[in-house]
């Protein structure tokens, strides 16, 4: 029988073409004395196919609560009882998040608002709030606003927005399982037009929300198909009130399969660790995803939950040798 590994060098590491989605699969199903080897070969194919640098991104909540959507891991929801309530920040106040995540060394700065979409209200902020960010602090802008119009995606190359973020969450077979509000094509849609306008594209999900391991490789091939400039992967930190509240966390060995098969199947990406990491990987855990196949992360806080303090991450990063991507920035 063929060993998906050595196959895996062949394809991913010398030709530089990803796995497929069966092929996923077998990377995900390796028993667990073969974690080491998977994690070993993912970074290899991250260094030669991306290089040593990480990107560093800090990311900011401009409205926070009260969306309409019923996303199941979702505590910013309005049609669930959490904690979380209805928030928006003043100009001001994002400038200077911006200026905090940029001492960091970071290159990049996330917009996000709980919207199935933006509105004019929501436009007029952030037209406000990437002008006050390019004047005053030298970072990329990235915006993360829900579904959008074609519209609304012109608007924002317009205003200079490097990246976009919207995740398709899961598998198209599972994401009817996690949300109701809206469809898992909807999202497809306004990735593809993201592409069509220009702008980089950020994809990716969250792991644990139920899905299958078969489920998980057909999300690493449809993310293949739609080729992303990144991708993060989300680890789920189930949020009180919500219909996903007592999942169980993914185990460590688990999440570190799916970084090292992500990463075969997406070898040009960027990588990102993004939330929940800290619950299901923990130090050691977040020092082996960065030595398998991971070459970004999110530093300091998430949209509700607590992250690892900056200095931990950057402090790895130095002890790994691995140096922050410089910014590369045009106005």
């Amino acid at each position: 029988m063929t060993d998906i590994l050595e196959v895996a060098r062949r394809q991913v590491l010398e030709e530089g073409r990803g796995l497929s989605a069966e092929q996923a699969l077998e990377c995900l199903t390796l028993p667990d004395e073969r974690l080491d080897d998977l994690l070993a070969l993912a970074h290899e194919v991250r260094m030669r196919w991306c290089g040593p640098e990480v990107e560093v991104e800090g990311i900011v909540s401009v409205k926070t609560g009260g969306c309409p959507e019923d996303c199941h891991f979702c505590s910013q929801s309005g049609r669930f009882d959490s904690p979380v309530r209805s928030a928006w920040l003043n100009i001001p106040e994002l400038v200077e998040a911006a200026k905090e995540t940029a001492r960091t060394g970071a290159t990049e700065f996330c917009i996000v608002a709980a919207v199935r979409g933006p509105d004019e209200r929501l436009m007029a902020q952030v037209r406000e709030g990437i002008k006050a960010i390019n004047d005053g602090v030298e970072i990329n802008i990235a915006c993360s606003l829900g579904m959008l119009t074609r519209e609304q995606v012109d608007e924002l190359v317009a205003m200079g927005v490097h990246r976009y973020n919207h995740n398709l969450e899961t598998a198209r077979s599972h994401f009817p399982n996690v949300v109701t509000t809206h469809t898992w094509e909807e999202r497809w849609e306004t990735c593809l037009m993201v592409k069509e306008a220009g702008m980089e594209l950020c994809c990716g999900g969250i792991i644990g929300l139920g899905e299958t391991v078969e489920q998980r490789a057909e999300f690493a091939g449809q993310l293949a198909e739609l080729e992303p400039d990144e991708v993060p992967l989300n680890f789920l930190a189930p949020r009180p009130g919500t219909p996903f509240a007592d999942r169980p966390l993914v185990e460590g060995r688990e999440a570190l399969k799916t970084i090292g098969a992500f990463r075969l199947a997406l070898p040009r990406t960027l990588l990102r660790y993004a939330g929940g990491r800290e619950l299901t990987l923990g130090d050691l855990g977040t020092r082996d995803g960065m030595l398998g196949g991971i070459n970004a992360i999110i530093v300091g806080n998430y949209l509700t939950t607590l992250g690892r303090p900056a200095s931990e991450d950057l402090a790895l990063l130095s002890e790994l040798q691995m140096p922050i991507k410089a910014l590369s920035k045009t106005l």
